[in-house]
């Protein structure tokens, strides 16, 4: 009994060398595996690699995982001494045959944070692990630790050349390949195992933490999944992400739109006079040189989270027309319904505050000059009386009860972005037309459901 299990001390220290040995020949495998195999063929190597695949015979499995098992915790018990070199095999070798033991993941923390392993290793064989095991909380977990460290090195790296542009630029470029590399990783992860919470959580952190608050990378999220929750119609996880991403692009254009004040850009006429130009800073009109370019980004804000509303809306009614009986399609069109009226809400309340600002600020800016014994007369009356008869005419600014949709169109159709038109109307508009061709009995139940929350929540059919 002692011969054979030496023995199997032996060929077990043996596979362990040949797989460390597999990664040194090939640094770019993509995928392990295990073959099928149940008994020993020949004298050879149980490790195949084949490409940039790596294969372990199943018949050494029950050997090899029980072997590295137990040094690792004869190791943490303090029973049984292993070099820093020893100990990254042994824990490499185990997480890749069973990636949800917790120890061995700690192990490597704390080779990580002594500087014997390297945070990209450690990335590396977290994406190993999960072509295997793609649902493994674990290694999802771990993977969040290391980009946590990696972050904050590149932060204290990024406070200490401020000063250098090329570093920060090369520092933008990194942070950037990684957050491309996680979602790639997300992507496989949520291809192999069917609605894999572990996975689009993980998503959802990294874009949470990793983009902060960038619309840019929002929409290029958006654009690369458009193909994938199309393939996946049934899955609700893709959906979910693509409406947390939605909610979060609207938030910062729906803090900064705004509306031009034009209660006295039409007061004063061009005059060469300097009078003129203090009279006019005062109306607003020379303040469109500091303004201006605030004034073209919320456009652009504007227009962008109409389109991006747009978007979302013309894929869900493709894909219910395409993929009839889908309850996950309903419950997406639904939630973006829902964030579109809120967002519009919000929008006619900033841009009537807006206004209501602009105007106290003007009388407030003419009323500085002491009535109008300062100010110059245009056309037999002082800029002070021209700006009250102007208020007399709208004594007070109410919210304008207009679609949004209505704003900034010259600018959307220079851009050629398309006019959206997302109401109850044309809501109801496309579920009659549903219902007209419905022939399927859970699409049908799916519509009636989706009119019956428009009416209660949203609002009465008009």
């Amino acid at each position: 009994m002692a011969e054979s299990e030496e023995e199997v001390n032996v060929l077990v220290q043996r596979v362990v060398k040949d797989i460390t040995n597999a990664f040194k020949r090939n640094p770019n495998i993509d995928e392990i595996g295990v073959i099928q195999c149940p008994e020993a063929r020949c004298n050879r190597s149980p490790i195949v690699l084949v490409e940039n695949k790596l294969g372990v015979e199943s018949w050494c499995v029950k050997f090899l995982l029980p072997y590295v098992h137990n040094k690792l915790l004869l190791y943490r018990q303090r029973k049984y001494w292993l070099d820093r070199e020893a100990l990254g095999d042994i824990t490499c070798t185990l997480l890749l045959l069973n990636p949800d033991f917790t120890t061995a993941w700690n192990v490597r923390k704390e080779l990580l944070q002594c500087g014997v392993l390297h945070p990209e290793k450690d990335l590396y064989l977290s994406k190993l692990a999960l072509t295997r095991f793609p649902k493994s909380p674990e290694t999802w977990i771990h993977r969040r630790w290391v980009l946590q460290q990696i972050q904050s090195r590149k932060q204290e790296q990024g406070d200490a050349a401020q000063v250098d542009g090329e570093r920060s630029h090369q520092l933008s470029d990194h942070l950037a390949r990684t957050l491309h590399q996680e979602m790639k990783v997300c992507s496989n992860a949520a291809g192999r195992y069917p609605s894999n919470y572990n996975a689009w959580s993980h998503r959802i952190w990294v874009l949470q933490q990793m983009a902060k608050g960038n619309v840019k990378v929002f929409h290029d999220e958006l654009s690369s999944m458009r193909l994938w929750v199309s393939m996946h119609v049934s899955d609700h996880s893709g959906f979910h992400l693509r409406e947390l991403i939605t909610e979060l692009s609207k938030t910062p254009a729906a803090n900064t739109i705004t509306t031009c004040p034009s209660q006295c850009q039409s007061v004063a006429t061009p005059s060469t006079s300097p009078h003129h130009h203090s009279c006019a800073r005062s109306n607003g009109q020379l303040s469109r040189g500091d303004n201006g370019t605030d004034e073209e980004e919320r456009q652009l804000s504007s227009t962008t989270v109409l389109q991006l509303f747009h978007q979302e809306m013309e894929l869900c009614s493709d894909l219910i027309q395409s993929y009839p009986g889908h309850e996950t399609l309903w419950s997406h069109r639904r939630h973006v319904f829902y964030l579109w009226h809120h967002w519009k809400r919000e929008h006619q309340h900033l841009s009537s505050s807006d206004n209501s600002s602009s105007v106290n600020g003007n009388r407030q800016k003419v009323e500085s000059h002491g009535g109008d014994g300062g100010l110059p007369k245009v056309n037999g009356e002082s800029c002070a009386d021209q700006v009250e008869s102007q208020k007399e005419r709208s004594p007070t600014v109410e919210p304008m009860d207009v679609d949004v949709l209505s704003l900034h169109d010259s600018k959307r159709l220079k851009r050629g972005v398309p006019l959206l038109s997302i109401t109850l109307s044309s809501e109801h508009s496309f579920l009659d037309e549903i219902m007209d061709r419905c022939s399927n009995p859970e699409q049908r139940r799916f519509a009636l459901a989706y009119e019956k929350w428009l009416d209660t929540v949203i609002g009465q059919r008009p």
